[in-house]
């Protein structure tokens, strides 16, 4: 546990996707607004190892501490990309990079951010999805999966995610899921977590999706209570490219994604793309709500 308050903010964005020559632009320009600051990137930087190293290494040495939680696109066996590792032993390369650059990971022990809403876990998190998160509850997988190929919505998962030596991704989002649940249980009391995590933990924000149907790539029922569970003083995600906050059982869960140009030119962009999770000691003291 670190000892004293943070005299910076915790920042939070995702889905930068560094292969498009704006968003690695907006990436180059990402700054902490003091040298305190610690930033959350929760997945999706790109899916070239070499370009989500060197952004990673960018921002890892502006900001006092980066926090990664891998997305989909990090997971891809990309053809453009060199490093041809499948599943979790690309996964485990990640990690190893990140580790070298000093970014904490989910396999690396959770950090306590001490500050006027503090002291918190800050709890990134590796889930993937399991395709139980269905347009059409009465559907089985393999009718959920058939609906969405027959009107064209399936995401590139299906052909550049694999999840070696796991028989299926969903084999591997269930050992996540146990391995997971284990940590978090583990957080002491007087420090809840802030959980991270790409996907959304729970089925309500995918509701908004333009093309239901791409729910089934966008998490698992399994997390659904983690909030409660787990005491979660908010949840932080990325994935769906539709930057909002919600609350759920009085806990507020914030999207955070920046997405691909055309999403981001269509809606403008805010004035500052790094979001404040926790208020800076000295900003004042911001409440936020918790599950009880």
């Amino acid at each position: 546990m670190t000892g004293g308050a943070h005299r910076g903010e915790l920042l939070a964005i995702s889905d930068l996707h560094v292969s498009y020559e704006d968003n690695r632009a907006i990436t180059e320009k990402l700054r902490p607004n003091s040298d305190d600051d610690w930033l959350i990137v929760a997945g999706d930087v790109g899916e070239v190892f070499a370009d989500i190293e060197r952004s990673l290494q960018l921002l890892s040495e502006r900001f006092a501490k980066v926090i990664w939680a891998p997305g989909n696109h990090e997971l891809w066996t990309h053809p453009k990309d060199s490093l041809e590792l499948r599943g979790v032993a690309r996964y485990d390369r990640l990690v190893e990079m990140c580790r070298s650059l000093g970014v904490a990971t989910p396999e690396d022990p959770f950090l306590i951010w001490e500050g006027t809403a503090g002291p918190l876990t800050i709890a990134p998190v590796f889930t993937l999805y399991d395709y139980t998160f269905r347009a059409n509850p009465r559907h089985t997988q393999e009718e959920a999966l058939a609906a969405a190929y027959e009107t064209g919505v399936v995401c590139t998962d299906e052909h550049f995610l694999h999840p070696d030596p796991y028989p299926s991704k969903e084999a591997w989002c269930q050992a996540r899921i146990a391995e997971t649940e284990r940590r978090l249980a583990e957080i002491a009391p007087e420090a809840p977590p802030v959980l991270i995590n790409h996907w959304p933990l729970t089925r309500l924000p995918t509701e908004v999706l333009y093309y239901p149907d791409f729910a089934l790539w966008c998490g698992t029922k399994l997390t659904a209570d983690w909030h409660r569970r787990f005491n979660a003083a908010a949840v932080i995600y990325g994935h769906l490219h539709i930057p909002r906050v919600t609350t759920e059982d009085g806990v507020r869960f914030e999207e955070v994604s920046l997405g691909y140009p055309r999403e981001w030119r269509r809606r403008g962009l805010p004035d500052n793309l790094l979001r404040p999770v926790l208020p800076a000691v000295g900003h004042g003291d911001q409440q936020y709500s918790r599950a009880r």
